[in-house]
């Protein structure tokens, strides 16, 4: 018998608990993904999309999750109701999965040769001598550069892009039917971005594919997916053919989306003055070889780097993974040691010892990538907010700086002082980690990534509370990012690096309106790509 569509969703719910602290986050949702299709499922964090594509695996754990009057069809076959050694054989085999963070996914004890072979040993029980050439075959196939020389890599020894084409590789290695990719692009530059856009546009035509994708990033839907169906609040509120979705949205929430990407550029700073200065920065880290681990040689991560920032300004820092975006901005706030001049408020930083340097520390804070790693699990929002006062001994008022601090950034419940991150959403856990620099009162801050994992609409929430911000206390701001919308929107001045080097810096307008040299207008061709 042939079914009409390879998987399909009919009456999906999923609740999460039991009994009376049950809560249901999908509703039962309907849909479906043909053959040799690419379906996106589009919506904001917590819509339900992940819990959703996890469910097609059953990779939750089902002691504290349940489907009830819920049916996953895949090829006919109800994924629900198959027995844990059927459904072994599907995974992997006939569905493959990349998942969001490849640096949390593969194996970091493994090499990356042996995590594919140990997969087709699984599926297919081919021996690891004769999975060799298969693996190979498979890095290649991806685009993973001097595959054979580079199988027994870890994964912490490949950049962003590379990790993640291991995780295509290793989700394909068994030829399935279909790819589950959830937010593959989330983390990396737009460059790589669009290699690996085009590189899974290649192989679902390669393969004949049906892959199910799931983004925040509309735009990526737009240039990937056949069909889109958009997600909230753990419905589906309007499915269709992508170029329809986009063109003429019916639902409300969908126009929505659509319009969050604001990108107006900021208005000019109220005054003139300089925060900080850096001249000839230079932060080469060593590569030791051999027996006695001898210096052979320096990776040049920040090499001869000038800037100047403005008071109540926003420098713009922008790359691809690996330009030394972020060497930078710690290099600048003596995190990690340095070359050259760094000049804040007027005086020399460079030279001064710890104690000398440690009073100076409250007025440069930094805001940390990922508020998942950067806030710590065990700490109630009160103590992670309010810990730099006690670095810094401010205890006066301490309770009222906090509470401060977190309505500033649109967190008033004064029940959120005493709740632990896992309990809030990445938006908010983003404002606790703004909070937490805000309390000291700085005069700088070194802003690295901070809308990366987040959906769009979320992402300009945070960059309207970033300007209002520095709006009310005339903050300057080092923004380090990947993407250029959120750049454009806050930027008032621009930095372009590639290679630890400057290739190209001034004003943010002029040089989104004219770039010249040509990596850059690679990098703004490839980000507002339509």
């Amino acid at each position: 018998m042939t079914y009409p569509h390879l998987v399909e969703f009919k009456n999906f719910h999923a609740v999460f608990g039991k009994g009376d602290s049950a809560k249901e986050v999908v509703h039962g949702i309907n849909f479906f993904i043909d053959k040799n299709e690419v379906l996106a499922l589009v919506g904001e964090s917590g819509s339900g999309k992940t819990v959703t594509a996890q469910s097609i695996l059953r990779l939750q754990s089902e002691d504290w999750i349940h489907y009830p009057q819920s049916e996953i069809l895949f090829e006919g076959r109800d994924i629900l109701r198959m027995s844990v050694q059927e459904l072994q054989k599907v995974r992997g085999s006939e569905i493959g999965m990349i998942f969001q963070e490849p640096m949390t996914s593969l194996n970091p004890l493994q090499c990356i040769e042996d995590q594919l072979a140990e997969s087709l040993s699984l599926h297919q029980g081919i021996t690891k001598k004769d999975a060799r050439p298969l693996v190979i075959e498979s890095f290649e196939r991806v685009g993973l550069r001097d595959a054979k020389n580079r199988l027994r890599a870890f994964s912490h020894e490949l950049s962003g892009g590379e990790r993640q084409r291991v995780m295509i590789a290793l989700a394909l290695i068994n030829k399935p039917k279909l790819l589950i990719a959830d937010e593959p692009t989330t983390a990396l530059d737009v460059t790589i971005q669009a290699q690996i856009l085009r590189l899974l546009k290649d192989l679902q035509a390669d393969f004949g594919l049906s892959v199910l994708f799931i983004t925040h990033d509309l735009n990526l839907a737009r240039r990937f997916a056949d069909r889109t169906a958009v997600m909230q609040n753990g419905n589906i509120i309007e499915a269709g053919g992508t170029s329809e979705i986009f063109s003429k949205p019916q639902a409300a929430y969908t126009k929505l989306l659509l319009a969050a990407h604001d990108d107006t550029p900021p208005p000019p700073p109220l005054q003139e003055s300089i925060a900080a200065r850096v001249k000839n920065l230079k932060v080469y880290f060593p590569v030791k070889k051999g027996f006695l681990r001898k210096t052979s040689g320096y990776i040049k991560a920040v090499d001869d780097v000038s800037l100047v920032l403005r008071r109540g300004a926003t420098l713009g820092v922008v790359g691809e993974s690996g330009s030394g975006k972020t060497t930078l901005g710690k290099a600048l706030l003596r995190l990690i040691p340095s070359q050259g001049s760094i000049e804040v408020g007027g005086k020399e930083i460079q030279g001064l010892k710890e104690n000398a340097l440690r009073p100076l520390r409250r007025t440069m804070q930094i805001i940390f990538q990922d508020p998942y790693g950067s806030l710590s699990p065990r700490m109630k929002v009160r103590h992670i907010v309010g810990e730099g006062l006690l670095i810094h001994k401010s205890g006066e008022e301490r309770e009222q700086k906090i509470a401060d601090a977190l309505r500033e950034v649109g967190l008033e419940d004064p029940e959120f002082l005493d709740r632990y991150p896992n309990e809030f959403s990445g938006g908010q856990r983003q404002r606790i980690a703004i909070a937490r620099s805000l309390v000291l009162e700085p005069e700088i801050l070194v802003i690295d990534e901070p809308t990366s994992s987040l959906d769009r609409t979320t992402q300009f929430q945070i960059v309207n509370l970033l300007r209002d911000l520095q709006e009310r206390r005339g903050l300057s701001y080092i923004f380090i990012s990947h993407d250029l919308r959120i750049v454009k929107a806050l930027s008032h001045d621009l930095l372009i690096m590639k290679e630890g080097k400057v290739v190209e810096a001034g004003s943010a307008r002029d040089i989104f309106a004219k770039p010249q040299v040509e990596y850059t207008k690679i990098l703004l061709q490839t980000a507002f790509e339509e």
